[in-house]
């Protein structure tokens, strides 16, 4: 009913029109789960950086990288660094039950992947934030500071654990979102680029300032705060933008950081 309303619906790209008739579903089967990763609820402030990274099911090799490099589990500097992969599914059929149980089997083994049951595809980046923002007010709503980014990134994650000791008067309880800021951008309007956004999405065509999605950190306040925000904002397919959309209605902003 709601496509049928939108002007010109049969008029775009495929991958739109999928976007604009799930754009209201927030609520898929979690199909891989640890409630435990954080200690429990009450322990989670024990955790003091979460690596949250986002991962496609056929992206096994990247994931075995990164387990053994920089998203490594471990006590750095007194504080311990925990990490989570976060996944959808992706084919269908044979191809899905395959990837699924590759999935299962890492999950089983190293105890690191939140997996949802919906499509892990660029324009559901948005709703992989969302839902694992719930699981974090759920699950780990007392870790200190999250470092949020995809799994073809190299982060120096212990410059970034003595970025955050040396923060003055932030113990991840006050606002923190930090990375490499975009200003003064609107949406893609050309139906041919990978991030194209029609106005049958995005009205506007100015986006709030944002932290590019391939990696940034906020504190775990902020967090809170834009899950919070999401209630609230339709969904928009930009995962990144997205984010700053919830800070500029929470009256925050994101802050530059050029290390």
């Amino acid at each position: 009913m709601s496509a049928s309303s939108i002007q010109n619906f049969s008029s775009l790209p495929g991958h739109i029109q999928d976007f604009l008739y799930y754009q209201h579903c927030r609520h898929f089967p979690l199909l891989l789960d640890l409630p435990d990763k954080c200690g429990g609820a009450d322990r989670s402030s024990e955790v003091f950086l979460l690596l949250v990274i986002k991962s496609s099911p056929e992206n096994h090799e990247r994931r075995e990288m990164l387990r053994k490099t920089w998203a490594k589990e471990r006590l750095q500097n007194g504080v311990w660094i925990r990490r989570l992969f976060i996944t959808g599914t992706t084919g269908s059929g044979f191809r899905e039950k395959r990837l699924n149980k590759v999935v299962e089997l890492e999950h089983s083994q190293y105890k690191d992947i939140l997996q949802w049951d919906f499509a892990d595809t660029f324009f559901n980046l948005t709703l992989k934030q969302v839902v694992f923002l719930k699981w974090f007010e759920r699950n780990c709503p007392k870790a200190r500071f999250l470092l949020n980014g995809d799994d073809d990134v190299f982060v120096n994650t212990n410059n970034v654990v003595k970025y955050l000791q040396n923060l003055e008067d932030n113990d991840g309880s006050k606002h923190l979102f930090t990375g490499h800021l975009i200003q003064y951008v609107g949406p893609v309007r050309e139906s041919w680029n990978k991030y194209f956004v029609p106005v049958q999405v995005q009205v506007s065509d100015q986006y709030p300032p944002y932290c590019g999605g391939g990696g940034f950190i906020l504190s775990g306040y902020t967090a809170s705060v834009i899950y919070n925000m999401s209630k609230s904002i339709p969904l928009l397919p930009i995962d990144d933008v997205y984010m700053g959309m919830c800070q500029a209605k929470a009256g925050l902003s994101p802050s530059s950081h050029i290390e």
